[in-house]
């Protein structure tokens, strides 16, 4: 006959293999989230290598935001001086437009030979 002390230890056993197993499954979950979140951390859409992409897009949108800003006050300055000051639309106006007061005469050098004409030899 069986004792009374060995059946409670049949259960006892099952349920400390039980508990261990639990225990075991518990902590292979918990590796596999970690590395789940982990990799979505860094890779995911919103990621830490998304974020530095932004990051260097930002860096470059602010540059050409500066540079159009420096541009476009340099613009107004020019604006300006063109309207009080008469020296600077008359320079414009012969650089640009090579106009010239009545009884001048203007000489132009064209700086490339023209296309047809072959190099002189020695």
């Amino acid at each position: 006959m069986s004792s009374p002390e060995t059946k409670p230890a049949i259960p006892i056993r099952a349920a400390g293999f039980a508990f261990k197993m639990r225990r075991r499954i518990a902590t292979a979950l918990a590796i596999v989230a970690a590395i789940f979140f982990g990799y979505h951390a860094i890779f995911g859409q919103n990621g830490v290598n998304a974020y530095q992409q932004k990051r260097m897009e930002d860096r470059t949108l602010k540059k050409q935001i500066d540079d159009l800003a420096q541009e476009n006050t340099r613009l107004k300055e020019h604006v300006d001086h063109l309207k009080n000051d008469s020296d600077a639309i008359e320079h414009e106006a012969r650089e640009r437009l090579h106009y010239a007061r009545p009884g001048e005469v203007i000489w132009t050098l064209n700086d490339k030979p023209a296309e047809g004409t072959a190099p002189a030899k020695k």
